[in-house]
């Protein structure tokens, strides 16, 4: 066996080896136990990581975070491997596979792309038939549901307006929003009935979805915007609590009102 600490440098055929002795007699007892299901979340968590590293453009934290998802991709293939269904030597020759078709244009083919518009349009065309997809209601089927919600209604609302389901200007959607807006206003009103909280939950979301369309039209990434708003409050509810002279749930609604208006002002 390889002493792989005496090794200077690591290859990926080392990475696939560390994680078959890792879950291997004789290996690490935590990683012998793991299943797909138990380490979902930390797939997820890594990924988040890698992602806040390219947002940041730390070079170091990227190398770092996604030699961490690649952990986990090793993980689930070698999961598999000893299941007998399939090996990383399958996965790495599926994703190949499917680069060469999706890019006949590089590869050889009978499809042409002049510009990354006609690149994305093939690509949708080749995947669409690869998985059998035979109308849009099938591509949007295969949206995953485990996207982030707002990440999910761009997706699906990019498929709809491919297919021609579309606003013709960003003022028709606006206006569907003022529609949806007395709709939820009326739910909230309506909330001692006791079929509320559902009705609630229905228009809140038909609101956000519509901002989600709202912001696509407009050329911004949902997802992005919201991320945004979150910091840019966290900044001003800093400013908010520092400013105040007593616990936040001691202040009237306008002193609360005055300390935002006076972190929004520092900070625009």
């Amino acid at each position: 066996m390889v002493d792989f600490q005496c090794k200077e440098r690591y290859g990926w055929e080392d990475l696939i080896e560390i994680t078959r002795l890792l879950r291997g007699p004789g290996g690490c007892p935590w990683d012998a136990e793991q299943t797909h299901g138990s380490i979902r979340r930390n797939f997820l968590e890594e990924t988040y990581e890698a992602l806040d590293a390219i947002d940041r453009d730390d070079a170091h934290d990227m190398c770092e975070e996604l030699g961490d998802v690649l952990m986990q991709v090793a993980l689930h293939a070698q999961m598999e491997t000893e299941r007998g269904r399939f090996t990383m030597a399958d996965v790495v020759n599926g994703v190949a596979q499917k680069l060469v078709y999706r890019h006949p244009h590089v590869f050889g083919g009978a499809m042409a792309a002049d510009n990354s518009e006609q690149v994305l349009a093939n690509w949708e065309t080749l995947k669409r038939r690869e998985k059998g997809q035979r109308s849009t209601a099938d591509a949007i089927e295969a949206v995953p549901h485990t996207l982030p919600a707002l990440w999910r209604a761009e997706k699906i609302q990019s498929k709809t307006a491919k297919a021609g389901f579309n606003w013709d200007t960003i003022s028709g959607a606006l206006d569907k929003l003022e529609e949806e807006v007395r709709e939820l206003r009326q739910a909230v009103e309506n909330s001692q009935d006791p079929s509320a909280p559902h009705g609630i939950r229905e228009e809140a979301g038909d609101v956000l979805f519509i901002v989600s369309k709202i912001a696509q039209l407009s050329g911004v990434d949902p997802e992005d915007a919201l991320h945004r708003a979150c910091d840019k409050f966290d900044a001003r509810f800093r400013l908010v609590e520092e400013a105040a002279d007593k616990p936040l749930t001691a202040c009237t609604e306008e002193e609360l009102v005055r300390l935002w208006e006076s972190a929004k002002k520092k900070l625009s």
